[in-house]
């Protein structure tokens, strides 16, 4: 008789403890970003039972409530949404959720496609014109979270032979140019942002942000992704190799740094990095990831090879574990656990087995020996709160994959660019 993992009855105890909107404490619940936003409010929670629901783990009722709670108001557009923000967070999750009832959902969605499909072009055109002076870019016009991989990201979902998502596609290639700055040759998206997004001391040139989050690496995933589905742009396969080459230079051994910046331009190209958590926004997890899915979608087996090496070797390194101090989707032990599941079913051996093997010691650290699921339940609401990219919903929801050996229903991990 097969036992469930302890891993996911804590995922089904979070699930259980955030069924009900009206128990949420109002700490969260009064905060302006409850509504529209995937990553701290009411769509991400959505996104957890809709998952469940769909994979027959959960009742439909609460993915019902959470959705109502997150349309129950006008939705932000333009400037202001991305995909983890507004009309495009909310056609992702209810895109979701129509996978498991077709045409559930239809109009609110061709309503929102409009919506999204002409914001991104609107994006697409600032971003054009930003090319065209020569400008170096905001993190923000380009990357996952915030910027046009992550609209590129819902876009070649709900409408893969739409002119938008090859407008991204094509804004995401002009991106991997080499520019020209103060006499120096950089890469494209050499950005005079901090990593925050803004201006920083730290940073006062500026860096090249390297991550699957706000770096290059989401860019990378998005091309790949599109390339692997059919929808090709010219120059999309030399860019997806200048990227690649990029990253080549900057890796040490099995890990990359978070970013690169002038201090690194002007020393040797390898050096040793101090260790860093391998995450999905920042770190190995997340660039390994993106690489791997870069290599399938090339037929580069030298890559494919190298990704997953990198990636199962930065799994199980003790001194980058050590940086993994939380249970996160975002940068934690859940969304590691996940990555690797996601990969070893890409993978071949024996880089397969290597990920196989690191998610289930993965597994194994979220729920430390004798822990009850539900006081652990419990304490993560108390301590990280509910949300999805940092909290407990997403936490549950980045479990229940590697913890059932299945494939995701829905593909929620769109919004991660990981599939």
């Amino acid at each position: 008789m097969n036992t469930a993992h302890p891993a996911l009855l804590l995922s089904d105890r979070i699930a259980e403890l955030l069924s009900d909107p009206e128990r949420t404490p109002t700490g969260w619940s009064s905060r302006p970003q409850w509504r529209q936003s995937l990553a701290h409010g009411a769509p991400g929670i959505a996104l957890l039972h809709i998952e469940r629901a769909a994979a027959g783990r959960g009742p439909w009722e609460p993915v019902r409530a959470w959705l109502s709670v997150a349309a129950d108001g006008p939705l932000t557009s333009g400037a202001d949404s991305y995909l983890y923000y507004g009309a495009p967070a909310l056609a992702l999750v209810l895109d979701c959720a129509a996978q498991a009832h077709p045409g559930s959902y239809q109009r609110a969605m061709d309503r929102l496609d409009r919506v999204v499909a002409a914001d991104t072009v609107r994006r697409c055109e600032r971003a054009e014109a930003r090319l065209e002076r020569g400008d170096l870019p905001k993190l923000a016009e380009f990357d996952t979270i915030r910027g046009l991989a992550g609209l590129g990201a819902v876009l070649l979902r709900r409408a893969p032979g739409g002119t938008a998502v090859r407008r991204v596609l094509g804004c995401l290639v002009r991106l991997t140019d080499e520019v020209k700055h103060d006499g120096e040759l950089l890469p494209g998206w050499w950005t005079l942002d901090g990593p925050s997004g803004e201006r920083d001391e730290r940073f006062p040139d500026g860096h090249a942000n390297n991550g699957l989050a706000h770096g290059i690496a989401g860019p990378l995933a998005l091309m790949a992704l599109g390339l692997r589905r059919g929808v090709e742009v010219d120059g999309q396969r030399e860019a997806i190799r200048r990227i690649l080459a990029w990253l080549e230079r900057w890796r040490d051994d099995h890990a990359w740094p978070y970013w690169t910046t002038p201090a690194h331009l002007s020393g040797p190209d390898r050096r040793p990095y101090p260790p860093q958590r391998p995450s999905w926004c920042y770190g190995t997890a997340g660039i390994a990831r993106a690489q791997q899915l870069a290599a399938l979608a090339l037929g580069d087996q030298r890559v494919r090879h190298d990704a997953e090496s990198a990636l199962a070797t930065a799994l199980v390194d003790p001194k980058a574990l050590a940086a993994t101090t939380d249970l996160s989707a975002c940068h934690g032990y859940a969304g590691l656990a996940h990555i690797a599941h996601r990969a070893a079913a890409d993978a071949t051996a024996p880089g397969a087995a290597r990920l196989r093997s690191a998610a289930a010691l993965l597994l194994d650290t979220t729920h430390p020996p004798h822990a009850d699921p539900g006081e652990q339940a419990h304490r993560l609401l108390a301590t990280v709160g509910p949300a999805f990219l940092e909290g407990a919903a997403g936490t549950a929801l980045a479990l229940l994959a590697p913890a059932t050996g299945s494939t995701p229903a829905t593909r929620w991990d769109t919004c991660f660019l990981t599939a």
